[in-house]
Order: structure tokens, then sequence, then C-alpha cells
């Protein structure tokens, strides 16, 4: 049973010949409550990518920012933010009063980078008691998560940075494997590299 895979996924996976792979960082990695650090990355967080969709699936991504504590892990498999003044156009809380399917994706853009993601399922609420807790906050939104799950965080690029991450293929240059695929968890299940331009091994 998977809480991250359709047959979408799993096409492409059988495909590329990482259906083993998949089924492994699920396995290890996606819980469904939230870790302690879990709490900590995400309440240390100022700025987070809210993916949404409307009835039709047409999908919406925002940037979401405020200071540290703004989001709030509130319950085990519960997170909470507000809502702030914006361009009053509505376009991700107005998505999920119509389909609740949310993605949040949490990323350190540091020395040593992170990435988080969590899905879920979302309520847009105006009198939530905890929305008094976040000064100029018009509404407040808990999302249930239903997968959390890390990322590899390689191709993440520090704020000012001219040059690209040393992980991004380009033609010359035979990028290192991420050390996670070494990991005694993994190396047993990782599918074969693709080939990049350049690569003559």
């Amino acid at each position: 049973m998977t809480i991250l895979f359709h047959e979408g996924n799993r096409e492409l996976q059988d495909r590329f010949d990482s259906r083993r792979i998949a089924d492994r960082l699920e396995d290890k990695l996606t819980r469904t409550a939230f870790t302690d650090a879990d709490r900590a990355f995400i309440e240390g967080a100022m700025f987070f990518f809210l993916a949404t969709a409307d009835t039709q699936g047409r999908p919406d991504c925002s940037f979401k920012g405020g200071t540290k504590g703004f989001v709030r892990v509130v319950g085990p498999s519960e997170l909470a933010f507000p809502d702030y003044d914006g361009n009053g156009m509505f376009k991700s809380l107005g998505n999920v009063l119509v389909n609740p399917a949310v993605g949040l994706l949490f990323i350190e853009m540091a020395e040593k980078p992170r990435r988080l993601r969590v899905n879920g399922s979302a309520r847009v609420l105006e009198d939530d008691p905890l929305r008094q807790e976040f000064p100029g906050a018009q509404l407040l939104v808990r999302v249930t998560a239903r997968a959390i799950f890390p990322n590899c965080p390689r191709y993440i690029v520090r704020p000012g940075e001219a040059a690209p991450s040393v992980y991004a293929p380009r033609p010359g240059h035979l990028p290192p494997e991420p050390a996670w695929k070494g990991f005694d968890d993994f190396k047993d299940h990782v599918h074969p590299r693709a080939p990049v331009p350049g690569d003559r091994g």
C-alpha cells in the first residue's frame, strides 16, 4: 500500500527502473506524523511554497512568508499558518475552498540545505481562536498531513550564488552522486544513472 504513488508515478518509475528506490524512500522516509526535527524546521522557516488546484485540476503555486514561527505544528499530523493581506485574488485559499488537496514545500537555502514536503488536506477558517495569535491575519489555514517526507536538497543553490549546483547536469561536467545513494538503506535499490551530455563513462 502506498500513500505517495499513483498509476502515473508507477508508469514512469517502471519505464526508468526506479520503482525499487521509490518504494524504499517511501518506506524509510515517509511519515504521517511530524517528528521533533520536522517541527523545528517548519517553525523555524520564514517562508514556504504552497501548491493548490481548482476543481478542474488547474494548479497554482504561491509563496507564503512571515516571521519565524508563523507556521506552527499544532498536532501530531497537523500544522497551521495565517493568511496575511495580499493582492485580494485569493488564488490559493480560493482553490482550497473547492479542492482541499495541498502540497507544502519548505526549503532551507543555507550551507547545509534542506527540503521538506507536506502533502495533505487543508481547511480555511475565519473563527479559529489560533488566528488571534497572528496579528494581521485575515484567515487561518489548518493542514492535516497525509504524507510528510524530506527531499534530496542537491539542486538547491544558496542565495547570491552565481554558479549552479555541483549536482546540476551540464555539458562537460559529470555530477557527483549524492551521498544518500551510498547509504546502506538505499544503495541496493538505486536505479541506473541517466546519461549526462559529455559523460564518456
